[in-house]
């Protein structure tokens, strides 16, 4: 199995797996052009289009893409995903015939309130929930949601691999040096992205362990965490943590 970072707009991956038959799925299609010319290039059929949540950028060339190739697809139940597909929700079993994958689907909400993920071992395919060295803004969704949702990706394998729609982990990076300026995982993880991203590689996929290592948002008990909620009035629940944290990130400007 094959694994393909689509770049689209600015700053979007658009996830594709294939196999040697020549299937292959994609993640979250938002502009159909750049998914057909990696189609191409790679002499591939898509088959399957996995969505994790609503928005433009994660939706926009599914149209396009069913009208072409009639691929299966899997969805949140969400009206705001109009068509007839194959409506998921947390705990479902997947069982997808082209490319061949098993797996389970995630709900994790917070940026949105039907948000899911998609984990086909080894790889989680996790839209705007969790990125590397962040998280999603909370647009639906409450605090509490969002530690929900870390809580069940820190469930996962350690050696999962983390495939957010975005490439946002230097500017990520930024906000996370703040709250840990110390930790050395962090530091050494920031160093990685910057020579991925000047060699203009994708920094992702990343490993759980890794991102449980240096991500704030996935390390609301390490004691510098705790540290920067009490300094900033937020000394309480794990939760309440969070949504500091995450509203500390929305003003953030490096």
């Amino acid at each position: 199995m094959q694994l393909h970072a689509v770049p689209a707009f600015t700053d979007n991956y658009v996830w594709m797996l294939s196999d040697d038959a020549g299937a292959a799925l994609v993640v979250d299609p938002g502009d159909a052009a750049p998914v057909q010319a990696a189609l191409d290039a790679h002499g591939l059929r898509l088959r399957t289009i996995l969505i994790t949540h609503h928005h433009s950028d994660h939706i926009g060339g599914l149209a396009a893409l069913v009208s072409r190739h009639q691929p299966v697809v899997y969805a949140p139940d969400d009206a705001r995903i109009p068509g007839p597909w194959r409506r998921v929700v947390h705990g479902d079993a997947l069982r997808i015939d082209a490319p061949v994958q098993q797996g389970e689907v995630i709900a994790l909400p917070g940026h949105t309130r039907s948000h899911v993920a998609y984990h086909l071992a080894p790889w989680l395919f996790c839209g705007d929930a969790l990125f590397s060295l962040g998280c999603g803004r909370l647009f639906e969704g409450t605090a509490d949601d969002l530690l929900l949702s870390m809580r069940r990706v820190t469930a996962l394998p350690p050696d999962t691999q983390l495939c957010p729609a975005h490439e946002y982990t230097l500017a990520n990076a930024a906000f996370a040096q703040r709250v840990e300026p110390d930790n050395p995982a962090l530091q050494a993880r920031w160093s990685e992205a910057r020579a991925l991203r000047a060699r203009g590689l994708p920094t992702l996929p990343v490993a759980l362990h890794s991102e449980q290592a240096s991500n704030p948002f996935l390390r609301w008990e390490a004691p510098a965490v705790r540290a920067w909620c009490v300094h900033a009035g937020h000394a309480g629940t794990a939760a309440a943590c969070l949504g500091a944290l995450r509203t500390a990130k929305d003003a953030f400007r490096a």
